[in-house]
């Protein structure tokens, strides 16, 4: 995960593909799709319009980055690009507003075309990445349809493709799985061979499905009572990352920056998972290396926050594009553990009893709250997120691809973590607010949590207390 200034674009010829005009009119006309936004996708959207009117433009576009070594034939990779844009009916999916209420249109496979044009040659790689994050902006835009591009840029010893997606229709699984795909498709197209392109299973279904079940709880069901309890907890309020990031209260949205770095590589990362497996695996002993971590930078009792986990919990969900991610609440009371793995046995225990909240989606739960919360920042709440890789298809040549999930870093007052495991070892990233309060912080977090990790997988019988 990264951001497009990191991904060391090289100068070339700039070729994007959108939705064709004709599509993008004809889908004015289509009448509406009884299948809802998701509550994820509502909240985002209703964000977004929110925080546009109060005269603040945030985007928030996800995508893909990764390499075709070679002469890449444009035709081709046309129909690759379509044939992937086939198999995701979420991407031709989009929301239109009837006074307050966002309703759903839903264009037939058979009607997507792509229309291609060749910008022209950008031989300054500052002005091309420039450019490139300019028109993601406006054209993966949350309050617009369609909301996304593809475009590459082409060289002769090949070619590098770079996507954008607004949140709506991606998480960091989708956008992980798209070089591999993309491969595929082309590789096939070059050698004529057939390709199956039948929708996977859709996140438009899934959305209806999860809104269904979400609207049969109500104010007084348990997940709503044990929200209720940890917002109060919080101070009326969804968490931050617990160290000072120089916010003044009141203050404007903030600027953010960008860090990402290797935290450890695969021969540590390995050890640390073999060590915090018996209480769960490398999630536990993040979240336990942050608790403590935290207590000592500013003596926090207890460790607040609220972990993302995908919802994708049937298989048939597996290779769908789509935003498939809920949030639970954990509290871990830092101040009682002994060490390390007296924390890990506190966050193991924290997560088996919370984890099934974050198959009620939150956006449910904060309007069953009854709260008048209107959101000014782009992001609820801060995460720590983490992903093991290694099994997305076509991963183990994600570097010699430059293969990359790109995250745009704007606005926002809040935190967001991610550490992704891959073969190489653990990456991490996060977005923060620009201040020197914030970086100083941040940076101490995580050089401590790499310290933390090496020294308790480097430590003589490093075997778990169980």
């Amino acid at each position: 995960m990264t951001d497009i200034q990191r991904c060391e674009i090289r100068p070339g010829r700039l070729v994007e593909w959108t939705l064709h005009p004709t599509v993008v009119e004809a889908a004015t006309g289509l009448p509406d799709d009884s299948r809802p936004p998701a509550y994820v996708q509502e909240s985002h959207i209703r964000t977004s319009r929110s925080v546009r009117e109060d005269g603040l433009f945030v985007p928030t576009w996800l995508g893909a980055a990764f390499d075709m070594p070679g002469r890449v034939d444009l035709d081709v990779l046309q129909g690759a690009l379509r044939a992937w844009t086939l198999r995701h009916e979420t991407l031709r999916s989009g929301f239109r507003w009837v006074g307050d209420e966002m309703r759903r249109f839903t264009l037939d496979a058979d009607a997507v075309a792509l229309h291609r044009e060749d910008i022209g040659d950008f031989p300054d790689a500052a002005v091309l990445t420039r450019y490139l994050q300019d028109r993601f902006d406006v054209t993966a835009d949350a309050l617009i349809w369609p909301n996304f591009i593809f475009t590459a840029v082409v060289r002769d010893d090949g070619t590098s493709v770079y996507m954008a997606f607004d949140h709506s229709n991606v998480d960091a699984v989708s956008i992980q799985r798209i070089p591999g795909e993309i491969h595929e498709l082309y590789a096939a197209g070059l050698l004529g061979r057939a390709v199956d392109t039948a929708p996977v299973a859709s996140y438009v279904d899934f959305c209806a499905t999860e809104r269904t079940d979400a609207d049969r709880i109500n104010a007084t069901h348990t997940i709503v009572a044990r929200w209720r309890e940890f917002i109060a907890r919080c101070g009326g309020r969804l968490p931050n990352f617990p160290v000072d990031l120089g916010l003044v209260a009141e203050g404007p949205l903030p600027t953010q920056r960008f860090m990402h770095e290797m935290l450890v590589d695969d021969a540590d990362a390995m050890a640390f998972e073999a060590y915090c497996r018996p209480y769960g695996g490398s999630l536990v002993g993040v979240l336990a290396a942050i608790g403590l971590i935290v207590r000592e930078l500013n003596g926090l009792q207890v460790y607040r926050t609220v972990v993302p986990f995908h919802t994708r919990v049937k298989s048939r969900w597996t290779n769908s594009v789509g935003w498939y991610v809920g949030a639970a609440p954990i509290e871990i009371p830092v101040a009682q553990a002994q060490d390390f793995d007296s924390a890990l046995g506190m966050v193991r225990a924290a997560l088996r009893e919370n984890r099934p909240l974050a198959q009620m989606p939150v956006a449910r739960v904060l309007r069953l709250l009854g709260s008048d919360f209107r959101p000014t920042s782009p992001d609820l709440y801060s995460i720590v997120s983490f992903v093991d890789a290694r099994d997305i298809p076509g991963s183990e040549r994600w570097q010699e691809l430059k293969a990359r999930g790109l995250i745009r870093v704007s606005y926002g007052d809040q935190v967001c973590v991610w550490l992704t495991r891959l073969h190489e070892g653990v990456q991490f990233a996060c977005r923060y607010p620009d201040t020197d309060i914030a970086y100083k912080n941040m940076r101490l977090c995580t050089e401590r949590l790499r310290e933390l990790i090496i020294s308790v997988v480097r430590q003589p019988l490093a075997v778990p207390k169980t």
